[in-house]
């Protein structure tokens, strides 16, 4: 279940899922942002520290506004988040993804949703909805252990 507000003042779309218990993840996302999906065949990159594309879309309010491709050429964790950050990505959706990477782009500022997998066009539509905490877009080994999932730069409850 995903419970979604608008806060006005600070230009954001509070996003809070809840796990059927006390816990839940909190994300939240600009009226106007810019994220980044790690992509191989149409589908979530299973491994994104491997993975030399990304699908981009702009996104205004909660709808889909522009969509391409970017391919990205430094394979060091550094390196590479500062590429992905160059793009103007705030928040990157990506299969695995190592704590060195992972922690690299959070110092670029890019916000990191991991450990996911599915079809591009679900994934943004999950996303776009705040439907992200279906278990079908969790990678297998992560169902169940929401309050476990690496949402990193996310406050957790």
């Amino acid at each position: 279940m995903c419970q979604v507000t608008q806060h006005a003042a600070n230009n954001l779309f509070l996003h809070h899922f809840y796990d059927g218990g006390v816990h839940g993840i909190e994300y939240a996302k600009p009226i106007h942002m810019k994220i980044a999906i790690a992509q191989w065949q149409g589908r979530v990159s299973p491994v994104f520290d491997v993975s030399d594309r990304l699908c981009l879309i702009d996104i205004e309010g909660q709808r889909e506004v522009s969509k391409e491709s970017a391919v990205l050429k430094i394979h060091n964790p550094f390196g590479r988040a500062k590429e992905v950050a160059g793009l103007g990505t705030n928040v990157l959706l990506c299969g695995a993804i190592s704590h060195v990477l992972e922690n690299a782009l959070l110092a670029a500022g890019v916000q990191v949703i991991g450990f996911l997998c599915g079809e591009l066009d679900a994934v943004i539509s999950a996303f776009l909805q705040g439907r992200l905490n279906d278990d079908r877009f969790f990678m297998p080994g992560f169902c169940g252990q929401r309050q476990r999932h690496r949402f990193r730069g996310v406050r957790g409850k």
